[in-house]
């Protein structure tokens, strides 16, 4: 579980996020939706402590992050996986010496055990036998899976998901949807989702907040965002036609 109060940060006298609170929740993928520019990637990175806010703390289970010694905030990064909007794989590395990258940093493992880690996440993103390839030899959607078996790798407690589907045709996405949400499930991972693609809302959008210039405007799940009530998020997520359609199917 990660909880957020109040998180405010402002660059050059904009403010970007104005006091945003919100308890992500264990075992859930938790979605960060909203238009460009409103400050989903801005508060996640607040969030894994990679700007600071200007405001407001965030909590890992009940340990506060924000304002938390080195060795504290070492302690929990060591618990957090990313995956990245490009891959941000090593384009020099294969792909498993990609996905032993954070086993080469952060652990004392010996090379066996990490060959063994290695090969078990990559079986388990559906990648085996695929050690030895370069990411020049693989697909966009195979870089994703490479990118979560490097998130998982160090046993993490906490995934972070930027912008996962960005890129990739919409069969892949879904496969990357339901390889998100199976992992998160099974590993009772804390998972944070930046998106906008309102398909992977509406297929793993268990805990879903609404950012909207910078404040948050809704939160909820996907079973309840036909009825929100709320104008800028009707308006957000109505402008894609697949909606704007399945709004008319439950209204007729």
């Amino acid at each position: 579980m990660i909880r957020i109060e109040g998180i405010q940060k402002s660059f050059q006298g904009k403010a970007i996020l104005k006091g945003i609170s919100f308890v992500f929740e264990q075992g859930k993928p938790n979605l960060i939706i909203g238009a460009s520019g409103t400050g989903k990637s801005v508060l996640l990175k607040c969030i894994v402590g990679l700007i600071p806010p200007d405001r407001g703390e965030v909590f890992y289970y009940d340990k506060e992050f924000t304002h938390a010694n080195r060795d504290t905030k070492t302690e929990i990064r060591r618990e957090i996986g990313m995956l990245f909007q490009g891959g941000a794989l090593f384009d020099s590395k294969t792909v498993e010496q990609n996905v032993m990258f954070p086993l080469d940093v952060l652990t004392k493992m010996s090379n066996s055990e990490k060959i063994d880690r290695v090969n078990f996440c990559l079986e388990r993103v559906g990648l085996a036998g695929q050690n030895n390839k370069m990411p020049s030899e693989i697909s966009g959607g195979m870089k994703k899976r490479v990118g979560i078996a490097r998130a998982i790798v160090n046993n993490s407690r906490f995934l972070f998901c930027d912008e996962p589907n960005s890129g990739l045709d919409p069969q892949t996405s879904i496969l990357i949807d339901d390889l998100i949400m199976e992992i998160t499930e099974e590993y009772n991972i804390t998972t944070l989702v930046v998106t906008h693609d309102m398909n992977s809302v509406l297929g793993i959008g268990e805990r879903i907040m609404f950012l909207y210039q910078g404040v948050k405007c809704w939160e909820g799940t996907k079973d309840e965002i036909m009825e929100t009530g709320v104008k800028e998020f009707d308006d957000f997520v109505f402008a894609n036609k697949v909606m704007q359609k399945l709004r008319n199917n439950s209204q007729s």
